[in-house]
């Protein structure tokens, strides 16, 4: 009985152990908001052709990401577009956040959107900070989003905003 009862204390030592440092890393959790303001430079569509206006999309938005802390990033978004004209959609995209000092951040994001007043689409975006360079190397974290795209007239790109809160770690933090 005794090997038992020296496994079940040294289980119970690393089950507490885990517990208190899991909220450590919780609690060294660094929060960052900003906004982005972005632009369409590439926008194809294939039409599915089930229903009008629904398309499939291979997107490029580019443009700039204003954080709280005062730092400007440039930001590209690679996206893919399951749409419906006038109804909404969804979207999977890679950002690439270059800051001045040249590191850089990158996310998966999943976008949702849906139709909002004068042409605009409400969404809301839930991401995954992926990998960092230079002073990002190692960022793990995740990220919520609400936002507007505005639909483009013709012969215009189309535009979007966002209001962002990153939620990240760093190594060694």
């Amino acid at each position: 009985m005794a090997p038992l009862k020296k496994f079940c204390s040294l289980f119970g030592i690393l089950l507490i152990s885990a517990w208190v440092l899991g909220s450590v890393m919780q609690a060294g959790a660094e929060t960052l908001k900003g906004k982005t303001v972005l632009t369409a430079t590439k926008d194809e569509k294939v039409p599915v052709k089930d229903e009008t206006g629904h398309y499939l999309g291979v997107v490029i938005y580019e443009g700039l990401a204003i954080f709280e802390n005062g730092e400007i990033a440039k930001q590209r978004n690679h996206g893919i577009v399951d749409s419906i004209s006038g109804k909404g959609g969804q979207s999977i995209g890679y950002n690439i956040y270059t800051f001045e000092d040249g590191s850089t951040v990158v996310t998966r994001s999943h976008r949702i959107t849906v139709p909002g007043k004068g042409g605009t689409f409400s969404s809301k975006t839930t991401t995954e900070l992926i990998k960092g360079t230079g002073r990002f190397e190692g960022i793990k974290g995740t990220s919520s989003a609400t936002g507007k795209n505005f639909t483009a007239s013709e012969g215009e790109a189309s535009r979007a905003f966002n209001d962002f809160t990153w939620t990240y770690t760093l190594p060694g933090k």
